[in-house]
């Protein structure tokens, strides 16, 4: 319906309320305040703690936990916010290689608010190696933003999570515990926590002092036999010993733990919605060897490097020195997706791909190994 134009009958009149549209804004705008418009508004302040993107963090602390695990402790350039058992990728050039790896953050949500968090590492593997060997306090660290899915979603899981851990997947359950005592999330958490022998158990006094009516852990050893402790490994017997009723099971561990779970944790009868896996990273395959070139677009430059058949195509770029996108490692998170142009290639384990990025012709470098020589097209990191 069109705007019908009402008439008035004295038109002089909307010349006068016209005229008088001028001063009114100058006496408003004498009215007003002259103190200085803010420079930072809460909620821009807001989102920069909710998305960090990258910054650069300095070593303060190095805690060793056990012979082989090490936290360390990091002040960020801002403050960032995460869900207790997400984890931050770490960066730093080594030698010619810029390389970075995913680790679950280990400390509470509330101490990134101050800008502070720690991750615990194990030693195994080239960049891992060269944190607990060569890391030192004053250094300074590339970290991405928190990302990751391992953690309790309130719309889908259960109050109780019960969470099973090996060796150093503790991490992720560490800082649940630490939320869930602190008032960060709610819930209750019981921790079953398998280790070969005492003395490898990482966070041993901490888990200790977490213990209230929201947190229970229980040490489940498989080498030893000692008072106080379970024996043998985390079977469905053991699960339906500390847990009843519903509950979402989380596990998080070495590959072994996982096929373990895979048979062990069918007797619980669980849906599949109730049970989460902490994806691990993408290692070396095996496979002949071969020696393959790997033609890299980013951006307006070019470069061709040389890709082992056993090695991914990301592990083959750092090693060149190439500083591309890497996030979870594993082939889920998609933060690495490039534009194949041509070659063959494999992918480790599931094809975790999306729809568009198999119709268009995108992999994710993290998780593809070459079969023959390749093209690439990569964004930058």
């Amino acid at each position: 319906m069109a705007y019908k134009f009402r008439k008035q009958i004295f038109g002089f009149m909307d010349l006068l309320r016209f005229k008088k549209m001028v001063p009114a804004r100058r006496q408003k705008l004498a009215e007003g305040s002259d103190k200085p418009l803010p420079k930072s508004y809460a909620v821009n302040r807001t989102a920069k703690i909710l998305h960090p993107g990258k910054q650069t963090a300095v070593l303060v602390e190095i805690i060793e936990e056990t012979a082989d695990t090490k936290t360390f402790v990091f002040s960020a350039e801002r403050p960032f916010y995460f869900r207790a058992g997400q984890y931050i990728t770490v960066g730093c050039r080594i030698g010619a290689s810029f390389a970075s790896r995913p680790y679950a953050i280990s400390s509470s949500p509330e101490a990134a608010l101050g800008g502070r968090f720690s991750v615990t590492i194990k030693k195994c593997g080239f960049f891992s190696g060269y944190m607990c060997d060569s890391a030192a306090v004053g250094d300074s660290f590339t970290v991405g933003e928190p990302s990751g899915e391992f953690c309790r979603e309130p719309l889908k899981d259960a109050p109780h999570i019960v969470a099973v851990a090996g060796g150093s997947g503790i991490t992720p359950f560490y800082s649940m515990a630490q939320s869930l005592k602190d008032g960060t999330e709610e819930g209750t958490l019981t921790i079953l926590y398998g280790a070969n022998r005492e003395s490898e158990i990482i966070f041993k006094d901490a888990l200790d002092n977490l213990s209230c009516d929201k947190v229970k852990v229980v040490y489940v050893l498989s080498e030893e036999d000692k008072e106080g402790y379970e024996h043998g490994f985390i079977s469905a017997d053991i699960i339906k010993k500390y847990a009843q009723g519903d509950f979402t099971l989380m596990i998080c561990g070495p590959q072994a733990l996982y096929k373990y779970a895979d048979t062990e944790y069918k007797k619980l009868g669980l849906e599949a919605r109730r049970i989460k896996k902490e994806a691990q990273c993408v290692g070396t395959r095996d496979a002949a060897p071969a020696k393959y070139k790997l033609t890299v677009h980013i951006g307006f430059e070019k470069f061709v490097v040389e890709a082992d058949s056993r090695e991914t195509l990301l592990v083959a770029m750092e090693r060149a020195g190439l500083e591309v996108p890497a996030k979870c490692r594993a082939g889920g998170c998609g933060f690495c997706h490039s534009r194949l142009i041509s070659g063959k290639f494999s992918i480790a384990g599931a094809d975790k791909r999306r729809l568009a990025d198999k119709k268009f012709g995108y992999i994710h470098p993290c998780c593809t190994y070459p079969d023959s020589d390749m093209e690439i097209d990569v964004p930058r990191g």
